[in-house]
């Protein structure tokens, strides 16, 4: 079964943890006819949408811990770092990616999650996500501020996208509400919607680079572009905190960007509840990087993790089982 029709079945049976006859992470790297003892603990990893890195990196890491961390892990196909918040908050989802602006929220309770605190850790950093404020060259927008009375998505509800992208939007002095048109679409919507003419412009937050962008760029008749805005970073960190820092969008990674791209990055968290077993998470910390090379397989994002950056969180105090794992390997971690 290939990586597309593993999540498109779990979409439609909408809960990965009932399937009895496939373990998720397993199927993505093809041991469809491996037999799982019925004493592995079943896990589930809370990802993202189809067409987002979240979607293809947790799928991997599924796999990695039903090969190695003795355990049948599965991935979710999710609305992301809200979501995912909430999902393991309400111990519906053993892990999950999520952004350290997001993560932040949930534990301090501010933000989406205002006066309401949640029992959220850090298992690991794993790597950045940059903004693409993706439009295409008719449009004639080259800055933020140029969004203003244009149909734009903001990315999907209870995604980490929308909160960056509301907050860059803001930065810029643009009422979401009444300066622009605005949907809420994921990754793989928003550029089908850009394709189809429906959108002027569009914000997606992930990996470089992610799947759903690369093939809007090579569409026919297709010149896309990225507007630049790391100019609006300080405003962000001033009243967000510093989870915001400028990075590069490089050249020639999409078709027709002919020139680095600046942007606002953050750190995406492998994040857990409090009261998760410490073994299981130091067994899925010491799957994942004994085993890079794997997920590097999987997508090229993975090689950006490393251990230096994954104990290097300040956002989220680290689990119990993380601070075990990183100090082993010599790094202390934030508690």
């Amino acid at each position: 079964m290939s990586m597309k029709n593993f999540f498109e079945k779990g979409i439609r049976r909408r809960d990965f943890l009932k399937m009895t006859s496939i373990a998720g992470g397993a199927m993505l790297l093809g041991n469809a006819g491996k037999v799982f003892s019925q004493t592995k603990q079943r896990i589930s990893i809370a990802t993202g949408g189809m067409g987002g890195v979240y979607f293809v990196i947790g799928g991997g890491i599924a796999s990695l811990a039903t090969k190695y961390a003795g355990v049948e892990a599965a991935a979710e196909v999710t609305a992301a770092s809200v979501d995912n918040c909430k999902l393991i908050a309400a111990k519906k989802a053993d892990f999950g990616l999520i952004m350290a602006d997001t993560g932040y929220d949930a534990f301090k309770g501010t933000g989406h999650f205002k006066g309401k605190p949640l029992p959220v850790r850090t298992a690991t950093v794993l790597y950045p996500n940059l903004m693409h404020i993706v439009t295409v060259d008719e449009k004639g927008i080259k800055k933020v501020s140029d969004l203003k009375g244009k149909r734009i998505s903001t990315g999907a509800p209870g995604s980490g996208t929308e909160v960056k992208a509301l907050r860059i939007l803001e930065a810029a002095g643009i009422n979401v509400d009444k300066d622009v048109k605005r949907d809420r679409l994921g990754a793989g919507e928003s550029a089908a919607a850009m394709k189809d003419g429906k959108l002027d412009a569009y914000f997606w937050d992930g990996g470089v680079p992610t799947s759903s962008v690369l093939d809007l760029a090579a569409s026919p008749g297709i010149k896309m572009v990225l507007i630049p805005h790391d100019e609006l970073i300080p405003k962000m960190v001033e009243k967000y905190g510093p989870v915001y820092y400028k990075s590069i969008i490089p050249k020639n990674v999409y078709t027709g960007i002919k020139q680095d791209v600046a942007v606002a990055a953050v750190g995406n968290l492998l994040m857990v509840h409090q009261d998760l077993d410490e073994k299981i998470v130091y067994n899925v910390l010491k799957a994942i990087f004994d085993h890079l090379k794997e997920l590097a397989a999987i997508h090229k994002e993975a090689l950006h993790i490393n251990l230096k950056d994954g104990a290097s969180s300040k956002a989220v105090p680290y689990h119990k089982g993380a601070q075990k794992f990183f100090k082993e390997r010599g790094f202390n971690v934030f508690v």
